[in-house]
């Protein structure tokens, strides 16, 4: 699991990496819907850093530790989801779940298969039905934990395709599509599985850069002193 074309950094290297970018003049913009730092110049972009969600950025410009961190993670696939509730770091809860969703002859999900051919079938409408309680279940899960715990951030890995039938579910998840602390997993999920969740929440409580090609030249000396290594030498 791995975040296209960044690697992992010590939070050493991002303080070094911010200072430089102040010592350039060049300008560091917090994107709180990435959770993440753009260093950017008149031409754009030079390198974008991932903050651990177990870390915030303050206004006086630096990073700092969570003395209480939560947050949630969601991945979706057809058939078949993951939920995790993470204190301090740590996974405390999950809940895997499975639907019948499949067209099997087809090998493509019933929610696909609604947009071209109809409801008409009772295999169709098994399907349909176990997929909107498929939705239901998942934000339940979620629901509890916003009722339990002070989340910080949600993270959701889910395709585009079926956001509109997630989001329209009868039991609402607990965050809104622009909520500014609903944050989209920057990793491909391929299952949606326990395995595949412990990785996700490991993920985002490290730094991870990425630098554009004159990132490298501006900043990259700083970079090569610290960290070679790529994410996919580590997941």
């Amino acid at each position: 699991m791995n975040i296209p074309q960044a690697q992992i950094i010590p939070q050493t290297l991002a303080e070094k990496l911010v200072a430089e970018a102040a010592a350039q003049k060049l300008e560091v913009i917090y994107q709180a819907k990435k959770h993440q730092l753009l260093i950017e110049d008149e031409l754009g972009w030079l390198a974008k850093i991932y903050l651990p969600w177990t870390t915030d950025w303050t206004a006086a410009g630096g990073f700092k530790a969570k003395v209480d961190s939560h947050f949630s993670l969601v991945l979706i696939r057809a058939g078949q989801a993951a939920t995790g509730y993470f204190h301090l770091g740590e996974l405390i809860d999950h809940k895997v779940f499975r639907a019948y969703m499949i067209r099997q002859k087809q090998g493509v999900s019933q929610i696909k298969y609604l947009k071209t051919k109809g409801k008409s079938r009772s295999g169709s409408r098994i399907r349909l039905a176990e997929t909107e309680r498929f939705f239901e279940e998942i934000n339940e899960r979620l629901n509890s934990y916003s009722e339990r715990f002070p989340m910080d951030i949600w993270g959701i890995s889910c395709a585009k395709t079926m956001w509109p039938f997630y989001f329209s579910s009868e039991v609402s998840p607990p965050f809104s599509q622009k909520d500014e602390d609903l944050i989209e997993l920057p990793v491909h999920i391929a299952q949606a599985s326990l395995e595949e969740l412990i990785a996700a929440g490991a993920l985002v409580q490290r730094f991870h850069l990425i630098l554009s090609d004159r990132g490298k030249d501006a900043l990259g000396e700083l970079n090569s002193g610290e960290s070679g290594r790529t994410e996919e030498d580590n997941w």
